[in-house]
């Protein structure tokens, strides 16, 4: 019986062991179960040990080191952790904060951006870190729902100044304090920040001011778009910060690598993954105020950079860059991102040489991630029996028409089939959390999904759609529902919608992203029914989403129509409008393309459309 069931098992085993990837996944296996368990150690450690603590050891460890490079200047570690006690004691006495209090950051890419977060959780307080591009509506929204009480702006060029003032009245009816990184300001409500900073001494501070945050602490609060409308924020403990912040590590980043930051701060990609993932290694960051295909590879020859941070577009960008003679000179070893297509994978691996792509799948809230520790190019991880144990997940048949899983007469979701695209959904447990958005109730419910493969069972639905191959290789399908994402930023369907429907001609707006030749993502078109005995207004429209709204949320597309059509409990229908597109040939409808030179929305004619498709047109 046993030389039997030896035999029955045989090809399995044989199988595990020829499988070409089979040491890659052991590799990564025990990468993982490492961190997890320096996880676990540091969960127990009294007093509580976070990011911030390990950043003070490496000042200890490697004072002179440099931490950052920017703009043609240098910080040393031991020149961040003093420039980050003066903030704390600046904030201190000026705003009077403590421990558990939230501020929100206004700012830029910026060396300031660091040492001011640092000089906050030296204090025990959490930051909201708000996308610099939002304004009105949803920067007071966003503001709001994480209780921040004092909002700390950058005074540059970039508009940060001139947007917090437009809501400034509504921010002192609230009581909020307001500080702008300047040395002047005669804005009655504004205090400025600069010269207290300046004045403040660098002395270390005493660990007791944060002695009662914990794990489940919020350390920081990160916006992801809203299907409502406005951006949700998402709560990021001290426990996720961490968990982040070993990404790089899993990927092969070493203590004595580069690493360039283009992506915002206030994303979990470059604030998370990369900045505390940076503090985890111990490593040099070269951060930029924002990405330049231009000067991309003469940044990383001339800073030695060896792991670089990515999106899908980035790849594209520097695809589309002229090509050189000396673009395979540089040292870049590791590349970590999301998003990026197969093509443009391939293309960048044959123009730049061979390079570690390890393409990401997370989402800042999320209870579930993966990571492409193999060569394969265009997927985003693989099935493996710790990860699947860790943090179980599952991918379950989903009904594109009525946006919602099947279920069968039972009740339950039906798991969709190997090579069948799913909606992936993680099992919430105590190892795989879902904490959810602050002070949004409502949203959090809406991304608990019940009685899955049991009855009384809890997941968090992703909304995105996935599928396992053969192989066991994982690949990111689409995204479902009210979001779709454009350079880089997600877009929330119904924020856009509810812009639109302010134009005095607008009775109703159907606001959806369609597939662009040549470009990752989709970008954002609308389709609107106009009020009776109106005609379609482009300037107006135009000035309406221009002022509103933040460039990559902007439709670009606009289509007319007379009716729309509902589903059973009265969506609006875009599957199809989604397959229609914006080809004037095959729509019917009126069509109008935003045009920035002309300031108005002009009839989308075929010859811009064709000039679109030969990228004549810039998006």
């Amino acid at each position: 019986h046993v030389f039997l069931s030896g035999l029955a098992i045989l090809p399995v085993l044989l199988k595990t062991l020829f499988d070409p990837y089979f040491v890659q996944d052991c590799s990564y296996m025990l990468n993982a179960l490492k961190h997890g368990i320096r996880l676990a150690k540091y969960k127990k450690k009294k007093p509580f040990y976070s990011i911030l603590d390990c950043f003070l050891d490496a000042v200890k460890k490697q004072p002179n080191k440099t931490f950052l490079h920017f703009e043609g200047t240098s910080h040393s570690y031991v020149e961040v952790d003093k420039q980050s006690n003066k903030v704390a004691r600046a904030l201190q006495t000026r705003a009077n904060l403590k421990q558990g209090d939230t501020v929100a950051l206004f700012l830029g890419n910026d060396p300031c951006y660091v040492w001011i977060w640092m000089g906050l959780a030296k204090l025990g307080c959490a930051a909201a870190l708000l996308n610099f591009n939002i304004r009105s509506k949803s920067l007071l929204h966003c503001f709001s729902c994480c209780g921040a009480k004092v909002i700390i702006a950058a005074a540059g060029k970039d508009g940060l100044r001139e947007a917090v003032e437009e809501v400034l009245p509504t921010l002192k009816q609230q009581g909020i304090s307001v500080y702008l990184l300047s040395e002047e300001c005669s804005v009655d409500g504004i205090h400025t920040l600069s010269e207290h900073i300046y004045q403040a001494s660098d002395e270390p501070l005493s660990a007791d001011l944060r002695a009662s945050i914990t794990f489940k602490s919020p350390a920081l609060y990160i916006y992801t778009s809203g299907t409502t409308g406005l951006p949700k924020a998402a709560l990021v403990t001290h426990e996720r910060v961490w968990a982040a912040s070993f990404i790089q590590a899993v990927s092969g980043v070493r203590s004595d690598d580069v690493l360039y930051i283009n992506l915002p701060l206030y994303h979990s990609a470059g604030f998370l993954v990369g900045l505390t993932g940076a503090i985890e290694r111990g490593l040099t960051v070269v951060l930029k105020r924002k990405f330049s295909a231009s000067q991309f590879w003469e940044d990383c020859r001339k800073h030695n950079v060896t792991v670089m941070q990515y999106i899908g577009e980035t790849m594209r960008y520097l695809c589309n860059t002229p090509k050189k003679d000396n673009e395979r000179d540089h040292k870049v070893r590791i590349a970590i991102g999301n998003g990026v297509r197969s093509d443009i994978w391939t293309e960048f691996l044959n123009r730049f040489g061979d390079i570690a792509i390890r393409e990401l799948y997370a989402a800042t809230e999320g209870n579930i991630g993966f990571i492409n520790y193999t060569s394969k190019i265009g997927v985003v991880g693989r099935v493996n029996f710790l990860h699947r144990r860790m943090f179980p997940y599952t991918l379950i048949k989903f009904d594109i028409e009525k946006e919602e899983p099947v279920r069968n007469s039972n009740g339950l979701c039906i798991k969709a089939a190997k090579g069948e695209t799913g909606l992936l959904v993680g099992k919430i447990t105590k190892y795989s959390p879902f904490v959810g958005y602050a002070g949004n109730n409502q949203q959090t419910e809406k991304k608990r999904l019940r009685d899955v493969l049991q009855k009384g069972d809890l997941y968090f639905n992703t909304g995105d759609l996935l599928r396992i191959d053969e192989q066991n290789f994982v690949q990111f399908q689409d995204r479902v529902g009210d979001t779709f994402r454009w350079k880089g930023e997600n877009v929330a369907t119904t924020e856009v919608a509810d812009i639109l429907t302010m134009v005095d001609c607008i009775e109703e707006a159907n606001v959806y992203g369609v597939k662009v030749e040549g470009h990752e993502g989709r970008i954002g078109m609308a389709a609107v029914k106009l009020k009776e005995g109106k005609e379609f207004e482009g300037a107006n429209t135009f000035s309406q989403v221009t002022n509103y709204l933040p460039t990559y949320a902007r439709p670009r597309f606009i289509r007319i129509q007379s009716s729309f059509e509902m589903t059973g409990t009265f969506k609006m229908k875009k599957v199809s409008l989604v397959e229609d597109g914006f080809n004037p040939a095959a729509v019917h409808d009126p069509l109008y393309f935003l045009d920035p030179a002309m300031k108005t929305y002009v009839p989308l004619t075929e010859e811009i459309y064709t000039s679109i498709n030969n990228r004549e047109i810039k998006l």
